[in-house]
C-alpha cells in the first residue's frame, strides 16, 4: 500500500500488523517486506545498523511492494527524525516519551513548516512522499513509544497532543517500568498487564491508535483481540535465531 493509505488507515484504528528488522541485511528485509505485512519497522535505536543500513533497508522494503517502511529512531531528535523520513521511511516511532512536551517536540520533528519544524531536503523520500510539504505532512505517520514510568503517568496527556498518530508499547521497557527485575519477570506481570490495558485505553479515549511489540504471531494476535489496532512481530534475528535451533534440536534432540 502507499504511505498515503497507510497513514489513513492506522488513523482510521483499522488493524495493521507489522514486522521488525534489526540487521543490516537488506536483501533479507526485502524478502520479508515481500510476505504481506503491512509495515516493516527498522530498529535504528537497538538496531545493529547505522545510516546507511537503514537507507538500504527502506529502498529494500520499497522493492518488496508490499509494505511501508517504518524507523523507530535513536532519540527524539529532530536531526536523526529528519534523516529517517528523508531516508523514505513513512512512519517514526519515537522512543522514550515522557510527557506531552515530548510529544509536541517529536510532532514538529515530523511536520515541515508552518505545522513544524522539518528542515527541507527529501533527497530520496521526494520520489515517493510529496515532494510538496503538505503532502508530505499527510502522508508521514507518528508513534510514541509508552515505556517509563514518567511516559505511563502522563499517557492521556500524551495521547492527547496533536498531531500524534498513536502509541506505542515497549514491553521490555515497560516491565521495568512497573518494577520488574528483567523483562517478562513474572513477579510484575500482574501490574505489567494493568499497565498494558492502561495504555490501550487512554488511546482509544483520545481516537488514536495502539500498538505493541510482540514476540511471535499468537501473542500479536491476542493484543489486537484485547484492542491494540496494530501490532510488530518478534524480529529477524530472533527468528533466524530460534528456526536455528529448532532445526538443530530435531537433527541433533
Amino acid at each position: 500500500m502507499s504511505a498515503a493509505e497507510f497513514a489513513r488507515k492506522l488513523r482510521a484504528r483499522e488493524r495493521v500488523v507489522g514486522y521488525w528488522i534489526v540487521l543490516d541485511n537488506p536483501i533479507g528485509t526485502e524478502r520479508i517486506a515481500r510476505l504481506g505485512y503491512d509495515y516493516v519497522a527498522v530498529d535504528a535505536q537497538h538496531g545493529l545498523l547505522g545510516y546507511s543500513g537503514l537507507l538500504n533497508a527502506m529502498m529494500a522494503i520499497d522493492a518488496g511492494g508490499a509494505s511501508i517502511g517504518l524507523t523507530r529512531v535513536e532519540a527524539n531528535d529532530p536531526a536523526a527524525i529528519g534523516h529517517a523520513l528523508d531516508a523514505g521511511s513513512s512512519g517514526i516511532i519515537v522512543p522514550l516519551v515522557d510527557t506531552a512536551e515530548d510529544a509536541r517536540a517529536a510532532v514538529e520533528a515530523t511536520r515541515y513548516p508552518p505545522r513544524g519544524r522539518r528542515s527541507y531536503g527529501p533527497m530520496r523520500s521526494g520520489l515517493r512522499i510529496g515532494p510538496r510539504p503538505a503532502e508530505a505532512d499527510e502522508s508521514v505517520v507518528l508513534l510514541a513509544m509508552i515505556e517509563t514510568p514518567e511516559g505511563l503517568a502522563n499517557v492521556r496527556e500524551i495521547c492527547a497532543t496533536e498531531g500524534i498518530d498513536g502509541v506505542y508499547v515497549g514491553p521490555s521497557d515497560l516491565c521495568l517500568a512497573v518494577g520488574g527485575a528483567f523483562p517478562g519477570d513474572p513477579a510484575v506481570a500482574e501490574e505489567f498487564e494493568q499497565a498494558v490495558a492502561d495504555v490501550q485505553r487512554a488511546a482509544a479515549e483520545a481516537g488514536i491508535a495502539a500498538g505493541i511489540h510482540t514476540s511471535d504471531g499468537a501473542t500479536a494476535a491476542r493484543r489486537l483481540e484485547q484492542g491494540y489496532t496494530f501490532a510488530s512481530v518478534a524480529s529477524d534475528l530472533t527468528h533466524l535465531e530460534r528456526v536455528a535451533g529448532e532445526h538443530l534440536a530435531a537433527v541433533k534432540p
